[in-house]
């Protein structure tokens, strides 16, 4: 069955111009489209939706916003944000509103094809070292560090493994990487982060690095607090 897609973005001609790029994959059909959050959240209600490309900046209601609504309703497709980052300063606000990543309006089309089979699959689109820039990039946006982490309830939940798998997610490491650096196997690495999610209420690994930058479990460009 084909990714059923919905395009969100004010501009007509961007609109167009991905329509394009994704009906001509086999595995991908655009089924709806919109031109801000209002219409994107009307439409949703009598159209089924896999993933939702969705825009950041536009009338009536944001994309920020419009996530936020989408993804608090059961059963809810997944969200991509798409941004030109370096003008919108809203794309951190996106992944913590529930977006299962973000990329550039100016990607290339076979990593925007990837990246939607991907958030389809269920899994995250922020790529290790994307996090890393992006963490560093929004960190004026999250909570000052004191020196000591603000606890989080649900924190408590982890086993000592797994919170040392989670600070490692928060830093931005890969599943490999991960697994190298505590001598595990990668699918015991992606065993840990399963559960973190499961015990945290999170849906991807993005929202896990939110969660440990906003309880101070870590800070953008120095690592977990001491």
């Amino acid at each position: 069955m084909a990714i059923r897609l919905m395009l969100v973005d004010d501009q007509v001609l961007l609109r167009t111009g991905f329509r394009m790029v994704l009906a001509a994959q086999p595995d991908m059909e655009v089924v709806a489209e919109a031109g801000d959050g209002v219409e994107a959240l009307q439409v949703l209600k009598s159209t089924p939706v896999d993933v939702v490309l969705m825009d950041v900046r536009m009338p009536k209601l944001d994309g920020v916003e419009a996530t936020r609504r989408i993804c608090a309703e059961p059963g809810a497709p997944r969200v991509l944000i798409l941004t030109t980052f370096d003008l919108d300063e809203y794309a951190f606000s996106g992944l913590k509103a529930g977006a299962s990543g973000f990329m550039l309006k100016d990607v290339p089309p076979g990593e925007l094809l990837a990246a939607i089979r991907a958030v389809h699959s269920g899994d995250a689109v922020v790529a290790p070292s994307t996090t890393r820039r992006l963490l560093d990039r929004f960190s004026p946006m999250l909570p000052s560090g004191t020196g000591r982490q603000t606890e989080h309830k649900a924190l408590s939940r982890l086993t000592d493994r797994e919170r040392e798998v989670m600070l490692l997610v928060a830093q931005g490491l890969s599943n490999g990487e991960i697994a190298a650096r505590l001598v595990l196997s990668e699918a015991t690495v992606k065993t840990h982060v399963g559960r973190i999610l499961t015990k945290l209420e999170l849906r991807d690994r993005v929202q896990v690095v939110v969660l440990a930058y906003e309880t101070g479990l870590v800070r953008a460009g120095s690592g977990p607090l001491p």
